[in-house]
């Protein structure tokens, strides 16, 4: 049974949240100027060090992305190291993503490293090597086998296309439709193409099982097509005994036709732009955004979008007003988080990216203030108990009517506290919980702040910790109200049914004294 509490008129301590204890949620961040719409991160030669890591967590990165496409293991197992050092230092808890390669399929190596298309120009897909300089090869071996005459070859990004006119035994012969530069080793987009390909390459089963090894909060595959590959890299995932949430970026057709279904079973999901602003038409590129996180919206699954968010800041220390407007508008769509790409990884200002999208997400923020809260969605896929779903919904409520400072979650698995998420209430939300890895994938979560060390198991504990907690951080002042969602075990002990089921049953109202100030 649900119930809604006071809280005690005088909450004491023990030995839940000492002087000592409270010494540990001291924090160089700031909270209160915090954008609540997540910031993902790319690292790169341009951000890799201890100190450039530090700097980007500082202008407001929660989520620190691998690309597996540009490193091996070895080498990205310093960026974790350096990252998970850094979240101890500043005592704040850090995502990681690793984002798997996927079956991207390149050019071989051209002569002179460039070729300039004119339209109307004969080139060929050939098996084994090429013999003339306008004879080119690929990664993707079967590739010849698998085109139609009439399919589309998209080059260098979608900027060359070329339409097969001819299939030969050893070969492909196309023409140019649409001229530009090629380079070796750039990507091939064949839209509308069904490959045999499988989701996930030996490489990639390889790096998922490096991932998952090396304590990753997310891992991401590319170019999902089916809801089944979804479940195999869980599969994966699962059998070397990691929690991470697995993330499906939708870059294919087929991914659009079986949307709901895929985003119905990842974790997550990504919008990867660059690849699906090809493999479809661009001009269809912001409906299909929209759509998107429409349907994540749906099924209670984080958002991100991705790819030229702010690309003129790989060289400039301002992004054009185009970006700025992107940026803002996939806020304004209901985006859970951005990402920088080559922005932070190769570009010349990692930091001055970070803090701009971090600055254009404030400022939308303020805009979407006092909108209703977000209904709850019929195609919920969240795991969340229905108790659990209702008292959430209520303490949104709650915490609107009360004018609350803060919404305070205890949260095993971190299922509610993405509940509260997804109501888009601007109340900041406080994610507490005893897993270190359930701390860290709320960092992806909207509005959340996962904090450490909180006490999660006792109710008067955790009053008088969040009371200092947000005093000290300048969310609250005396007076002011916090709302505490959590199960019955905070106040009559460990309810192990409850706790097994991820009940959150009971809702707390506490009124700040700012103890110890």
């Amino acid at each position: 049974m649900a119930s809604v509490l006071e809280s005690p008129t005088s909450a004491t301590c023990d030995s839940g949240c000492s002087e000592e204890l409270m010494a540990e949620y001291q924090s160089p961040l700031n909270y209160v100027q915090t954008a609540r719409t997540k910031i993902v991160a790319t690292v790169g030669p341009a951000c890799g060090e201890l100190e450039q890591l530090t700097r980007l967590l500082e202008s407001g990165v929660n989520v620190f992305r691998l690309n597996m496409a540009h490193g091996t293991p070895e080498s990205q197992q310093t960026f974790v190291d350096r990252i998970r050092k850094i979240s101890n230092d500043l005592n704040a808890p850090v995502g990681i993503l690793v984002d798997l390669a996927g079956p991207k399929f390149r050019l071989g190596e051209l002569e002179d490293g460039q070729i300039t298309c004119a339209r109307g120009d004969e080139f060929f897909f050939v098996k084994g090597k090429s013999n003339a300089q306008n004879e080119l090869t690929t990664s993707y071996e079967p590739l010849i086998d698998e085109l139609s005459v009439g399919d589309l070859v998209m080059l260098a990004d979608g900027t060359v296309s070329m339409q097969v006119e001819e299939i030969f035994a050893d070969r492909a012969r196309m023409q140019v439709v649409q001229r530009g530069t090629i380079r070796s080793k750039q990507g091939i987009n064949l839209p509308g193409i069904r490959l045999s390909a499988p989701a996930i390459s030996v490489d990639d089963h390889k790096h998922a099982i490096w991932a998952a090894k090396a304590g990753a909060d997310f891992i991401s595959l590319s170019f999902v097509r089916s809801p089944d590959e979804v479940r195999t890299l869980k599969d994966i995932i699962r059998s070397c005994g990691s929690k991470a949430g697995v993330i499906a970026k939708i870059e294919k057709r087929e991914a659009l036709d079986r949307l709901e279904e895929i985003v119905a079973e990842a974790d997550g999901v990504m919008v990867a732009r660059g690849d699906l602003g090809v493999e479809i038409d661009v001009a269809q590129m912001p409906i299909e955004q929209k759509r998107i996180i429409r349907t994540c919206h749906d099924f209670h699954k984080p958002v991100i979008i991705a790819t030229q968010m702010l690309d003129s800041m790989h060289e400039s220390l301002r992004p054009t007003r185009a970006e700025v407007t992107d940026v803002a508008n996939a806020i304004l769509d209901g985006a859970d988080a951005c990402m920088l790409s080559g922005e932070t990884a190769i570009g010349k200002h990692p930091q001055e990216a970070v803090a701009m999208m971090n600055r254009i997400a404030l400022a939308t923020e303020k805009s979407m203030v006092g909108q209703p809260l977000r209904a709850i969605g019929n195609k919920r896929a969240d795991g969340l108990h229905d108790v659990t779903s209702a008292v959430v919904h209520g303490a949104g409520v709650m915490a609107q009517v009360l004018e609350a400072k803060l919404v305070v979650v205890a949260s095993h698995s971190g299922r509610t506290a993405l509940g509260l998420s997804q109501q888009r209430s601007f109340v900041p939300t406080v994610g507490i919980s005893n897993e270190e890895t359930t701390l860290r994938q709320m960092c992806l979560y909207w509005g959340v702040m996962p904090l450490r060390n909180a006490p999660a198991s006792n109710v008067e504990q955790l009053i008088k910790y969040t009371d200092k907690w947000a005093c000290h951080h300048g969310l609250a002042t005396r007076g002011d109200r916090i709302v505490i969602v959590g199960g019955s075990h905070l106040t009559a002990g460990s309810n192990d049914s409850q706790l097994a089921r991820g009940v959150h049953d009971i809702v707390i109202v506490h009124e700040v004294e700012c103890m110890g100030k």
